[in-house]
């Protein structure tokens, strides 16, 4: 069996973000950074969300204005292959990590102060990843996968997705 030189492999990190970047654009989302990094760390994808809300009378429309409450999401990407030793990639999401991310989020929000009014949390998508078999029947989608992509011989699937995860993953464990 021959060793490839690393740079021979694919960056299935990189696929995996561009992977959960195109479903978030395909939910409406805007794609502000990739890779932003500071000296705290790294976030891999910075998105906002403009959500409508109607204020005024319900009952005359001719009242009624449309403003934007714009969501800032800090998407933490986790790419790992079945049978991972970190649960998907959710136990990488310890309180020391949280603490990095947070600490690199007040970074960007103090370098893009007009953004520091957004309501703010912190996502984390979950992409597993595994070789394409050379026998189709062997590689399938999963039916619960919320996206899919299949690049240098690999199959990546978006399997979750958790919007405000860090309450989660604190209350979960």
């Amino acid at each position: 069996m021959t060793n490839h030189p690393t740079s021979h492999y694919p960056d299935i990190g990189t696929i995996g973000e561009d992977l959960v970047t195109q479903w978030l654009q395909s939910k409406g989302w805007i794609i502000l950074h990739r890779r932003w990094r500071c000296r705290w760390g790294e976030l891999d994808i910075i998105a906002q969300y403009n959500e409508a809300q109607l204020s005024g009378s319900r009952r005359t429309p001719t009242t009624e204005h449309v403003s934007f409450s714009p969501i800032l999401a800090f998407v933490e990407v986790k790419t790992r292959s079945l049978g991972n030793w970190d649960a998907g990639g959710r136990s990488a999401i310890a309180l020391k990590k949280q603490t990095k991310l947070w600490r690199t989020a007040e970074i960007f929000l103090a370098r893009y102060p007009q953004k520091s009014d957004y309501t703010c949390r912190f996502d984390v998508a979950i992409v597993h990843c595994q070789a394409i078999s050379p026998d189709p029947a062997a590689t399938s989608v999963p039916q619960e996968a919320l996206a899919f992509t299949s690049a240098d011989g690999y199959l990546l699937t978006l399997q979750e997705y958790i919007p405000a995860a860090f309450d989660s993953l604190t209350a979960n464990g």
